[in-house]
This record gives C-alpha cells, sequence and structure tokens, in this order.
C-alpha cells in the first residue's frame, strides 16, 4: 500500500500546501453544490459568492460551483466557456447525449470561478423515474404539490449522475471533494453515498428548517430543545419530508459543518449529529487606502439621508438634524425571528427615557424590510416634492442677493439689509413658508401597505403609540421595499444607507449567522445582535469587551423577555448619550474589527473541513496530522486601555461634567497605538471551529 498523504495546514499566503507529493493537488477536484449558485434567495447566495474568490485562489482551475440553470440568471451574470477538464467536459457531454441541458462558464463575481448549471425543466420527465429511486435508497416519499422539494429531487439526481460520470473516468483515484450546501442540495449527496462513489462529501446547514419553523411560531425553543418531538412537529408543518432530506443528507456527509456554535447546539437536537467543523461565514474586506475614508463616507451618505428626512418630516422639522441619530434595522420580514418585536418594544421605551430627561437628541429608525405594498405613500412623495421646491426657492433668492450684494461691494458699500430683498423676494419666501405648513403627521410608512390593519410592525406601532409626534423623541419609518439608488425617494443603495446610519440594531432571536451586524461592522457602523446569533457569539469568543468595539450584544439566551428588553433599551440609551468625538472613536474601532470577518482567515474552517472529509472517505491515501488544526491560545481583542465610548462605560462619573474632563479623555486616547495592538491580535491564525463531542445544551435559558 503506498504511504499515505500527509495533511497538515502549513500555510503560504494563506493557502494549504501538501507536505507529501506523492498525490498533487492538481489530482484532486472541487465542487460546491447550492440551489443558490447564480441564483439569489437568501443568504447562502452571499456565503457562496463572496467565498469564491478565496476558493478560487486556492484551487485555481479545479474549483467548480454547481447550481440550478435560470435563464434571467445566466443573461446577465455568466460568461459562457469550454471546460478546461476534460474529464468535465466528457461527464457533461455524456450527459448531454441523454437529453439533459447542461450549462458551463465563468460565474462574473470576484474570483471567476467556474460553474456547471443544470436546467431542471429539461430533465423533468425523469421526476417520477428519479422519485422512485430516491424512495428506494432512503424510504423518504416527496409529495407531487410540493414544487421545491420535487425541483430539489431532479437536482440532486443531476448532481449524482453527473459525479458518477465523473468518478468513472478515474478509477479507483481519489479525486473529488463534493461540499454540498443546505437540504435543497442534499439529494445529490445521498444518491451519492447510496452508489458508493468515490467522492468525498461535505454537508453544511446554514439554518436548520424545523428550527426556523418552530422560531417563527413563538414557541420556546432554546429552553426545549432537548424536549421537542421533532417527528410529530416537523409532520405537522407539512415539512417531515423535507426535514428527512435534511437529517439523511446529514448524516450521510462524511463531514457535518454548520455555521455557527448556535446553529450547532440546535443541530445536535434537531439532526441528532454534533457538527464536525464550525465554519463561520465571512466578507470580502476592501481596505481604504486613506486611513479614514470610511468615517469621510459616513457624513457623505449621512447628508443624503438628512435631505430625505428634511422632506419626510416637512412642517414638523421641530428638531436638529445636527443632533439626530439613525438607526435601522433590515432583512427578510419576520417580526419575531428577526427581533422587530422586541426593538419596537425598546423604542417605545427610550422614547420615554428620552422624553423624561428632556433631552435634546432625537432618533429617527428605519424599518428596511419587504412586504407586499400598492406603491409609493402619496404624503410621502409630497414631502419630497415640496422639500424639493424649497430648495429652488432658496438658490433663485440666493442668487438675486448674491447679485445685489456683489454690487454693492464694487461700489465700496455696505448693502442695506432691510433693502436688500423687494417686496416679491419676501412674497415668494412667504409662500415657500406656507407650503411647508402641513395638517397631519408625517406619516409612519413610506408606501401604501396592502392588508396594513394586519401587519405586524404597524399593528405594534399603534399599541406603542410611535406615530412622529412633535413631542416624541423616537421616530419611526417604515420603508416595507429594498433600497434602490434609483428610488424617488431614497436615492441610495443598501451599503450607502448603512455608512449614512449610526447604529444598526439586530435583536433577532433566531439568526445562525447574520450578516446585517457583520456587514454593519466592515463599514465602520456599531451594531446590536444577540447571544443567540452565530455573528454574536463570535464576537463574544473573539473580542474582550465587544460594546467597546461598537457590538452590543443582547443576552436574549438567558435572560427574560422583558430583561432583555430593558438591556437593549440601555444599550440605544446610552449610545444616545455619547458624544460626537466617542462615536468617531468608537467608528474607528468597530472597522478594525473586519479583519476578523475576511474570508482570508475565516476560509481556514473550510480548508480543515475539507482535509477531514479526504481523511476519512480515503484512510488509506490522506491522514490527517496530529497538530491539525493548530490552536492559537487567547486570540482575543483586548478590552480598550484608552477613553471606552460604549454606553456602559461611558457614562461621566458625576452629573456636573465638564469639557475639562472631554480634554482629559481626548488625551487618554491613542488611535495609532490602539491600532497597531489590535493588528498584531489578528496576526495569529484561528483556532478551528471543532464542536467539542457532548457539549449539552445549558439549562436556564429563556424564551423571549
Amino acid at each position: 500500500m503506498p504511504l499515505a498523504r500527509s495533511l497538515s495546514m502549513t500555510s503560504l499566503n494563506g493557502l494549504p500546501q501538501w507536505e507529501d507529493e506523492d498525490l498533487p493537488v492538481e489530482d484532486l477536484l472541487l465542487f460546491e453544490v447550492s440551489w443558490e449558485v447564480t441564483n439569489k434567495v437568501g443568504g447562502i447566495y452571499t456565503v457562496i459568492q463572496t467565498k469564491a474568490k478565496i476558493t478560487a485562489d486556492e484551487w485555481g482551475e479545479n474549483y467548480f460551483l454547481v447550481g440550478p440553470y435560470f435563464e434571467h440568471n445566466v443573461k446577465t451574470q455568466v460568461e459562457a466557456c469550454e471546460p478546461p477538464n476534460p474529464a468535465v467536459k466528457k461527464a457533461m457531454d455524456t450527459m448531454k447525449s441523454q437529453g439533459c441541458q447542461v450549462f458551463f462558464g465563468r460565474w462574473l463575481i470576484e474570483g471567476s470561478p467556474y460553474v456547471l448549471l443544470f436546467d431542471i425543466g429539461s430533465a423533468a420527465w425523469n421526476l417520477d423515474r428519479w422519485k422512485g429511486e430516491f424512495w428506494d435508497v432512503s424510504n423518504i416519499g416527496i409529495p407531487f404539490h410540493d414544487r421545491e422539494a420535487n425541483d430539489a429531487v431532479i437536482f440532486g439526481s443531476l448532481t449524482a449522475w453527473f459525479l458518477k460520470e465523473l468518478s468513472c473516468q478515474f478509477e479507483d483515484k481519489p479525486n473529488i471533494i463534493a461540499h454540498f450546501h443546505e437540504w435543497q442540495a442534499g439529494v445529490g449527496l445521498i444518491l451519492s453515498r447510496s452508489q458508493k462513489l468515490p467522492v468525498a462529501t461535505i454537508f453544511t446547514t446554514h439554518a436548520t428548517l424545523l428550527g426556523r419553523y418552530l422560531c417563527a411560531a413563538s414557541i420556546d425553543f432554546y429552553n426545549n430543545l432537548d424536549q421537542f418531538d421533532i417527528d410529530k412537529e416537523a409532520g405537522e408543518r407539512q415539512i417531515y419530508h423535507r426535514y428527512c432530506m435534511e437529517r439523511a443528507s446529514v448524516h450521510c456527509a462524511h463531514v457535518f459543518t454548520t455555521v455557527s456554535q448556535i446553529t450547532a447546539i440546535e443541530a445536535e437536537h434537531m439532526l441528532k449529529r454534533n457538527p464536525d467543523v464550525v465554519t463561520p461565514n465571512g466578507l470580502n474586506i476592501k481596505k481604504f487606502s486613506a486611513m479614514h475614508e470610511f468615517q469621510n463616507l459616513h457624513s457623505m451618505y449621512k447628508a443624503r439621508i438628512q435631505e430625505f428626512i428634511r422632506g419626510h418630516f416637512y412642517g414638523h422639522l421641530d428638531f436638529s438634524l445636527e443632533k439626530t441619530l439613525f438607526f435601522f434595522i433590515a432583512g427578510r420580514y419576520e417580526f419575531s425571528n428577526k427581533g422587530a418585536d422586541m426593538f419596537l418594544e425598546a423604542l417605545s421605551r427610550l422614547n420615554f427615557l428620552l422624553r423624561v430627561h428632556k433631552t435634546d437628541v432625537t432618533v429617527i429608525v428605519f424599518f428596511i424590510m419587504p412586504a407586499k405594498t400598492n406603491n409609493f405613500n402619496v404624503e410621502t412623495l409630497k414631502g419630497q416634492a415640496v422639500r424639493k421646491q424649497l430648495w429652488d426657492t432658496a438658490q433663485s433668492v440666493k442668487e438675486k442677493f448674491g447679485k445685489k450684494l456683489y454690487n454693492a461691494l464694487l461700489k465700496g458699500e455696505i448693502p442695506d439689509l432691510n433693502k436688500i430683498f423687494d417686496r416679491d423676494d419676501i412674497t415668494i419666501m412667504k409662500r415657500a413658508i406656507f407650503s411647508t405648513q402641513r395638517h397631519c403627521l408625517p406619516p409612519v410608512t413610506t408606501h401604501n401597505m396592502i392588508d396594513d390593519g394586519n401587519d405586524p410592525i404597524l399593528n405594534t406601532i399603534r399599541r406603542i403609540g410611535l406615530f412622529n409626534n412633535r413631542t416624541d423623541r423616537v421616530k419611526v419609518i417604515v420603508h416595507p421595499e429594498f433600497l434602490s439608488s434609483t428610488s424617488p425617494l431614497l436615492p441610495l443603495d443598501y451599503e450607502e444607507f448603512v455608512r449614512g446610519c449610526h447604529l444598526g440594531v439586530f435583536p433577532s432571536y433566531y439568526e445562525p449567522w447574520g450578516y446585517t451586524p457583520a456587514e454593519c461592522t466592515v463599514m465602520g457602523i456599531p451594531s446590536v445582535t444577540t447571544n443567540l446569533s452565530g455573528f454574536g457569539c463570535f464576537m463574544q469568543e473573539h473580542v474582550a469587551d465587544p460594546a467597546a468595539y461598537g457590538i452590543y450584544i443582547v443576552d436574549r439566551r438567558f435572560r427574560s423577555p422583558d430583561e432583555s428588553c430593558n438591556q437593549l433599551t440601555q444599550f440605544l440609551y446610552g449610545f444616545c448619550q455619547q458624544s460626537r468625538r466617542q462615536r468617531i472613536i468608537q467608528r474607528n474601532r468597530t472597522e478594525r474589527l473586519s479583519d476578523l470577518l475576511d474570508w482570508r482567515y475565516l476560509g481556514r474552517y473550510y480548508m480543515h473541513a475539507r482535509h477531514l472529509a479526504l481523511s476519512r472517505t480515503f484512510p488509506d491515501k490522506f491522514e490527517m496530522e496530529p497538530s491539525a488544526p493548530p490552536k492559537t491560545e487567547g486570540f482575543r481583542y483586548p478590552r480598550p486601555s484608552s477613553v471606552p465610548p460604549s454606553p456602559s462605560v461611558s457614562q461621566h462619573s458625576s452629573p456636573h461634567h465638564s469639557e475639562d474632563e472631554d480634554e482629559d479623555e481626548d488625551e487618554r486616547y491613542d488611535e495609532d497605538e490602539e491600532a497597531e495592538r489590535d493588528r498584531q491580535n489578528i496576526k495569529s491564525p484561528f483556532s478551528l471551529g471543532v464542536l467539542p463531542q457532548g457539549k449539552k445544551k445549558q439549562h436556564g435559558e429563556y424564551r423571549n
């Protein structure tokens, strides 16, 4: 028997190197299979799209993404080309000769990975036969009315067929790794294993099916993880066949991974298998050449949001925009799962605190959650029209004023300000002022909602009474549509909007990872998350004082709902008390955390999963080194020693705060020194996220 190939995590430039060249890396092919390759449905699309570059850098021409063919996606995202690998081309030709349409090309994203796309429609005539074969190997029946599950069977059968045609060309050589994402791709994994194909398989669940359904039903989920009758719960929700597909995929895979520790605990109870590796989600981090360019972008886009606010609140603009903070929540419209229920309750309490303490700070909160609408709200459109009319009026008067002033100065005279405006100018300005009069409150929503009487966000706003009254220090704007730079209301893309805000608030109850707070972090915007989100758990593990770095983590796991809501309210109130300088310091720290979320580092977890799959599938050819994965003790961002801006620690020691104290704080803050210390910490490699065996749920967890 030939010597086993040694797998280690020794690397150059973050990429894996093989210590034994008996089987060169060029012989290995990596296929990543997902329903969301070139097909945006949810967050998995973001994972695959952003991870493509680091994986393509590692695997080069041997990396292929496998997904479904949809013509409207392919036309705008994929450039057709011939497969560079003759074995891949031969397998495709075999399938084409038997009536299946297979498309090959490059996905036009960063890294330009190869994509292999199967036309589900062209193979639909095989559905009944393939459902029968799937029943024979798994005893899982798929109902005819579940279109998504039927498509998953076709997609999985095509994937397994392709892998079979491909592996037949390699005889007994261990050449293929196949990584499957979520249950829609899992049929291909199950069929590959049942046919005993020489393929190392990995299955990643980004969220369990049943977990999402149970949490959406406001069930005490985390406190009863070990008490659910799984089959009964899945059956009652008519997803038993989907649940079986997911669970079979998990147990058939050589390596099972999840995206966070909180999802790992969930998977242990819902899917009855401990994950082998935790693979956190990352982003492609693009650093600005200018040190504080992201601060300049914040100022620029904040000014754009302020323009929208001037129009939306015309006639009620009795607050200072310079002392106004912009908070937002964004994502799928899942009222409880995304924490919108708790956020609204906390806003009611925050409004009370700000009014009682007679603060001059105003908070405007945006809800960017798509829902069914008819069109823009007429009152909202009118507000922007009034704002533009006032701007045009001011510009025309300014031009006339400028000319008169210029001519007077040329004559060496100081103009009489009482005469510089004529009667027409005064009339125009008075008409402009009268046009801003409003006999109704500024609208809570920017669109006409369909069935607004049953909308949970609007009903909660009615209950707590946040109607944008003059006396309210917290104002609410519901924008039930994704943002776009072509919108006549708020012409900003999502990224631009986030950069212009002060705080993202995501108090999710069910969030396996949480890209929204992660995106805030890489843009230097502080955010609120929870210890029930993968992102929140990850930050708690790697940052000694997350709040000082602009990551506020609400405890929704071990506190009652009311206690969690009070904690969120205190975070928001403390943020409102910060000075402008403290917010700038905090944004600098938040942006420095972006290195933690870079795929150049988090890609190591996926490398480890692939190494583990090879060693388990082909133990006579590959073996994991005892030292793999490497461990790095104490990898944590330290608590900053200089002025802390976080609310919990930045309160003044006495109510009679003076400017001298601010000066002392300024002297203690050395940004360059802090930044260098953080950079030194990030240089250490991560310890890879292998879940300890036998780790059980902690008791005392509350549903909230």
